[in-house]
């Protein structure tokens, strides 16, 4: 089932997320409909708390479009930045409207632990794009977006775009 994307400037994105205990049919079921989301949009990743669950789970595939899916399912991750600072080019994110992106700094390279849907312990480096992908999720599970990253200049004038732009949508309604 494809869930509804919460969308900026939706507090409910500013909300720390809480840690997964256990996992049961309920969670495999939302992973799957993550996913399936997370594939229509489409994306590359996609938390918990952009479909309204505030709990630490992210879906990601960053596998190119030319090869075979490789869906993952990442619970409770944990991430130690490694590497240099790094330009991530063009970066957008399915809850922030209008298509926007902007360049945000992250690291190249990132130690992460988390688990999967067997609780299996993933422990991994991760490096370039997936490094990137992974921190930008895990950025949602702490209440920070891509845009909380910005300059506060491109921040302003984008927020003025924002709010341009719900006043239109809320009078063609």
């Amino acid at each position: 089932m494809i869930l509804d994307i919460v969308s900026y400037p939706d507090p409910r994105l500013k909300t720390v997320c809480t840690p997964v205990e256990s996992v049961n049919q309920g969670l495999r079921l939302l992973a799957d409909n993550m996913l399936e989301t997370m594939y229509a949009a489409p994306g590359v990743g996609l938390a918990a708390p952009q479909v309204g669950r505030f709990i630490r789970m992210v879906v990601v595939d960053y596998s190119s479009k030319e090869e075979v899916r490789m869906p993952r399912v990442l619970i409770n991750p944990q991430l130690e930045l490694q590497g240099e600072l790094i330009v991530s080019e063009r970066e957008g994110c399915l809850s922030v409207p209008m298509g926007y992106r902007a360049n945000v700094q992250r690291y190249s390279r990132i130690h992460l632990t988390a688990r999967d849907l067997d609780w299996n312990l993933i422990d991994e480096e991760l490096e370039n794009f997936p490094a990137i992908v992974v921190q930008h999720e895990t950025d949602h599970l702490d209440g920070v977006l891509f845009i909380d990253r910005i300059s506060r200049l491109k921040r302003t004038f984008f927020d003025s775009k924002v709010k341009k732009w719900m006043r239109k949508q809320k009078n063609t309604a």
